[in-house]
């Protein structure tokens, strides 16, 4: 796969899942800067037209 551009580093393709459910892929560097681990718990929002992801608080 080719290395993207700069100006699209942050477009990201939507994939479709077996169980019929859409995943996006996101940039491992700032999964890691946010801290979040592999099967974490996350909250999507929908704001207008936006996605709002947001760590799972208890």
């Amino acid at each position: 796969m080719a290395r993207r551009k700069r100006e699209e580093y942050h477009v990201r393709s939507l994939n479709k899942n077996g169980g019929g459910s859409i995943s996006v892929t996101l940039p491992i560097e700032d999964v890691r800067a946010l801290r979040w681990r592999d099967r974490q718990r996350v909250v999507v929002k929908r704001v207008g037209k936006k996605f709002v992801i947001e760590d799972w608080k208890k």
